[in-house]
């Protein structure tokens, strides 16, 4: 049998794959949520052959407190989550999202975002998700429940302060002005004009500066950018690290990803975003353009 594959990349295309499945300790993890995808109804319906279904929705990817719906979960938690797929630190993981439109990047790129905080070393988004594997009618799928998770030690999670931002790091950066603060939400968000219902308080970070995340995705190819294109759209960011955010933590990750694994930039996630950071009246918020 092959050994794990040297050469993946953060982003790793369908034929990558095509040519690297059945390859030792390749952990292909389909995400698909009923809000992106369908669910685990759609992966029993078709999926990549020996894909490990986990819900993104569903699964506790996320954690809730107070207003805070997107937080990284307790280190317990995490070690539950893996055990559900059976994930060994010798693992190369490829991210299967549902590939058809922004949101279900972010969440690919959330996934990643969590396995790479919690200490794990080798992950991959899979470009196009399983929009992109199934345009290739050559391509081999599955169907039913999917591959059975192997038996695994628990994983020995160890959560890295470099990848995250919380409130107190966020207002030493608004004080302070040594990082960029990151709105990739809507611009109407970020003027203040609407409101998440997660966010107690419309508006943004004092300071901040703006790029939807949406303009890092192709629509009509359903991929990220280009290299060039992504160079070029985070020009306006360059110069100090990035603190990204959005309303929980999802969209964010979008940004997070390009700056930190394709751009290699330092770059962190405020996960808790606007829904932790309004839930104090004591902490500043701005309105209007930017």
């Amino acid at each position: 049998m092959p050994t794990t594959p040297d050469d993946a990349s953060p982003l790793v295309s369908a034929d990558w794959l095509a040519q690297r499945l059945g390859t030792a300790n390749l952990l292909v993890l389909d995400i698909r949520s009923a809000v992106d995808g369908g669910g685990r109804a759609a992966f029993e319906a078709a999926h990549i052959p020996g894909a490990i279904h986990t819900d993104y929705a569903k699964d506790g990817w996320r954690a809730v407190k107070g207003m805070a719906t997107g937080l990284l979960p307790d280190p317990a938690d995490l070690k539950t989550l893996f055990a559900r797929f059976g994930l060994l630190p010798s693992d190369q993981v490829i991210i299967v999202s549902a590939g058809t439109t922004a949101g279900d990047f972010s969440a690919a790129a959330r996934v990643y975002w969590t396995l790479k905080i919690s200490g794990h070393s080798g992950m991959s988004i899979l470009d196009g998700g399983m929009l992109a594997w199934e345009a290739d009618a050559a391509r081999s799928l599955e169907a039913g429940a999917g591959a059975t998770a192997k038996s695994a030690p628990p994983y020995p999670v160890e959560v890295g302060p470099a990848l995250r931002s919380d409130a107190a790091a966020v207002a030493r950066v608004i004080d302070d002005g040594d990082a960029l603060l990151l709105d990739s939400r809507a611009t109407s968000f970020f003027e203040g004009r609407d409101k998440s219902p997660q966010a107690l308080r419309a508006g943004r970070l004092p300071g901040a500066v703006h790029l939807d995340h949406v303009l890092a995705f192709d629509g009509a190819t359903k991929r990220l950018r280009p290299l060039p294109q992504l160079q070029a759209l985070f020009a306006k960011v360059a110069g100090k690290p990035v603190v990204n955010y959005c309303n929980t933590g999802h969209q964010a990750a979008t940004t997070w990803f390009v700056l930190s694994e394709v751009l290699r930039r330092p770059s962190t996630l405020y996960d808790g975003s606007m829904s932790e950071w309004t839930e104090s009246p004591e902490r500043p918020v701005a309105t209007g353009p930017e």
